[in-house]
């Protein structure tokens, strides 16, 4: 497992030298902080659903994770545009090996980046409600980053264009994200929303991330937990088969 200790060391120092891309996601999640958690609270307050902050940043976390995860498999794209996939292919090492190092990598990098956001929620006024489930909920960043960074690199692993890399992941994370109960409850809904929310798979890490932090679950922890850790191990064996059938 050696290539997949140095994949998910080169993906680490990829981070830590690209500081202004680091602040620069912090934009986003701040921007819904501000616009949702501040201006839409007090309505939400009105409604009878208490403090919106507290529903809404386990969702802007999620996101982060969400989004730093899939994107991170542009790398893919990359290393074969300059070369360096073709020398790692070639090496004496199965594929597998090689595309979860890349998965390990990009989940650790999506961590960091949702613990950096939890700390900006947690100067907004967001607070856990169990210490005890801190490490329960570190659990849920980490297989949201895993499930999204192996669909990124299935995806990744059979594209050239790196402009187009973006416009399709957009076209399948945007309503991923957007369906999950991120920003809303789950409870209520239409049928027809209801059913598209139980066949989201981000749904379900939303929804243990939100019950780990508030104590609030749609699902239930344990099957939240069961639901995403069966998804992203098919879906890394899916990801690595693609991976493997890259032609160079």
């Amino acid at each position: 497992m050696k290539a997949t200790y140095v994949l998910w060391l080169r993906q680490l120092k990829r981070y830590t030298r690209t500081r202004w891309r680091m602040l620069g996601s912090l934009g986003q999640p701040i921007l819904f902080l501000l616009a949702l958690g501040f201006g839409f609270g007090p309505i939400y307050a009105k409604a009878g659903g208490g403090d919106y902050l507290q529903f809404l940043a386990p969702g802007v976390i999620a996101m982060t994770v969400l989004f730093t995860a899939t994107f991170s498999a542009m790398e893919i794209i990359w290393d074969r545009q300059i070369g360096f996939l073709k020398e790692t292919l070639v090496a004496p090492v199965s594929r597998f090996e090689i595309i979860l190092g890349k998965i390990l990598g990009g989940s650790t990098v999506a961590i960091f980046q949702g613990l950096l956001v939890f700390a900006v929620c947690f100067i907004a006024g967001f607070r856990p409600t169990s210490l005890i489930m801190l490490p329960v909920a570190l659990l849920f960043l980490f297989l949201i980053g895993f499930f999204f960074t192996a669909l990124g690199s299935a995806i990744a692993s059979h594209m050239e264009d790196m402009q187009a890399f973006p416009i399709i992941l957009n076209f399948f994370i945007m309503p991923l994200f957007f369906l999950s109960g991120a920003l809303y409850p789950l409870d209520g809904l239409p049928k027809a929303l209801d059913i598209v929310a139980r066949f989201n798979p981000l749904s379900y890490g939303v929804d243990g991330l939100r019950g780990a932090l508030t104590g609030a679950s749609h699902f239930g922890i344990g099957l939240d937990l069961g639901v995403l850790l069966i998804l992203s191990l098919i879906l890394a064996f899916i990801g690595s088969y693609l991976f493997s059938r890259i032609q160079l």
